[in-house]
């Protein structure tokens, strides 16, 4: 199959991420003088500035913490101690029994999905550990990444986010009209939060607020849609609007650490994702209650789950929802085909695992499994950390719809429905970030093939034809042979 090799070799090529070569403390390139108090202290300050930008960006605390500790021994700090937990980096280094230990600590203020900044940083630590970066230089580079301006305006950001919403009510099965609602709704939701934000309102009530705005043209488009005779389930328009506001949640990091041995910052990131979670449930709930004291029509919850029908369509939802979540974090052009590539397998999968028979939880993580496992690949092409690709190709599988059903089972009083559903979405989340988790465990153990390692790519192989004798021959094709005469 010389197509597949030729598509597997330069997909693959000889690069790797750098979270997959970083595999123990290297050869210093440049040992500073470990009596110099100022040239240790640079070191380490650099080293939790990186840590700083890679763990606001929702990387877990295992790869943090071997970044960390990477830069550090990069400049001769081999024997160091690093401990990172949800808001703060603390740093010790072992200098010998001769000399005192030396220690920083960086505490992490703020979260952003800034995935040109996270590659850009990736990049970094790739020359410091190949070229001889003097640490002055590293911290030059790094100082010129933090401070540099997103790479889009701020409204291409905003479209990503509208654009990733009606991608995501098309993957559900809705139409025109609820997909053009969809991404209007959105888009006021950026905004209105952008605003909000800048005021510094709290987390909680800004997605609270998110909420509100999901629910309420779903709600006037379900009071008008029987006098106006419009066949439409404004439900797709709700369901959107919770998958794009989960969709920032760090869910794949807390679960990554709760199953790499990192339980404080799991619980820390976990409470963070119930939080905003119960947010969001609670804005959709006040905008439900005011619609119905008003007697506005509540978009009703049909328990039909999703199908392999009309799958092209489908197919480019999830391609063009990977593709917009990614636009949406900034990332860097040369990702977006990758994410979008990503959201397309993590689709497929996920339709075909269910036809078989399997439930939406099962069904989540083998798809969650199989993104995570190629977001590396992907991610070595595309010189972009796997973390971009992986949370961009499981976003189209937010259970954004059964948060929706089991609030308004809750809300009419149908506790075990309601409990169902929700208790289905928390397992649905926890498949999806466990998934990524395993697949990406995967791809750094076995990393390349064997014949990758030695050869540098596929190669067809070597066929040696030998001279066999008429009766093997005849064999083979199974006639009988004449005697010669």
């Amino acid at each position: 199959m010389p197509m597949a090799t030729n598509a597997i070799g330069r997909l693959v090529a000889d690069r790797q991420a750098t979270a997959d070569t970083i595999v123990a403390a290297p050869t210093p390139l440049q040992p500073i003088d470990l009596t110099d108090d100022a040239a240790v202290a640079e070191v380490l300050d650099l080293a939790v500035r990186v840590g700083e930008v890679v763990l606001a960006s929702g990387t877990s605390v295992g790869d943090t913490t071997t970044q960390v500790r990477f830069i550090a021994a990069t400049y001769g700090l081999s024997r160091c101690s690093v401990d990172v937990t949800y808001d703060a980096i603390t740093i010790w280094a072992d200098r010998g029994p001769q000399l005192p230990p030396a220690s920083t600590m960086r505490i992490v203020r703020y979260r952003a999905l800034d995935f040109t900044r996270l590659a850009a940083v990736d990049r970094l630590t790739r020359r410091i550990r190949n070229e001889v970066v003097a640490p002055d230089d590293a911290r030059a580079a790094l100082d010129v990444i933090t401070s540099a301006p997103h790479p889009y305006n701020r409204w291409v950001a905003t479209f990503g986010w509208s654009l990733m919403a009606a991608a995501i009510a098309a993957l559900l099965g809705a139409g025109v009209l609820v997909a053009t609602i969809s991404f209007a709704t959105t888009l006021a939701i950026d905004r209105v939060n952008r605003v909000l934000n800048r005021i510094g309102l709290p987390f909680f009530f800004q997605h609270m607020v998110g909420g509100v705005i999901a629910a309420t043209p779903a709600v006037g488009l379900a009071t008008l849609a029987g006098p106006l005779n419009i066949d439409v389930d404004p439900t797709l328009i709700i369901a959107a609007g919770i998958t794009v506001l989960l969709s920032g949640l760090q869910l794949v990091g807390s679960v990554q650490d709760a199953i790499t041995g990192a339980p404080i910052t799991a619980a820390a990131r976990m409470l963070e994702v119930v939080m905003m979670t119960g947010a969001i449930i609670a804005g959709i709930a006040v905008a439900l209650r005011i619609g119905y004291v008003v007697g506005a029509t509540i978009p009703p919850v049909y328990l039909d789950s999703r199908t392999i029908t009309d799958l092209p369509i489908k197919l480019l939802a999830g391609a063009v929802a990977a593709l917009a979540f990614a636009l949406a974090c900034y990332a860097e052009r040369r990702a977006l085909a990758a994410a979008a590539c990503s959201g397309a397998a993590g689709t497929i999968c996920f339709l075909v695992v269910q036809q078989t028979g399997f439930g939406p939880v099962v069904s989540s993580g083998v798809a969650a499994t199989l993104v995570g496992l190629a977001g590396g690949l992907m991610a070595r092409r595309a010189l972009t950390p796997p973390l971009v690709v992986a949370v961009a190709g499981i976003t189209p599988l937010l259970p954004g719809l059964k948060v929706y059903r089991g609030l308004y089972a809750v809300l009419y009083d149908e506790l075990l429905i309601g409990a169902n559903q929700l208790l289905a979405a928390i397992g649905v989340g926890c498949a999806l970030a466990a998934g990524v988790t395993l697949g990406e465990w995967v791809d750094r153990t076995a990393r390349r093939p064997r014949i990758l390692s030695r050869f540098g790519s596929l190669r067809r192989p070597i066929v040696r034809r030998r001279r066999a004798d008429r009766g093997f021959r005849a064999a083979l094709r199974g006639t009988r042979v004449r005697p010669r005469p």
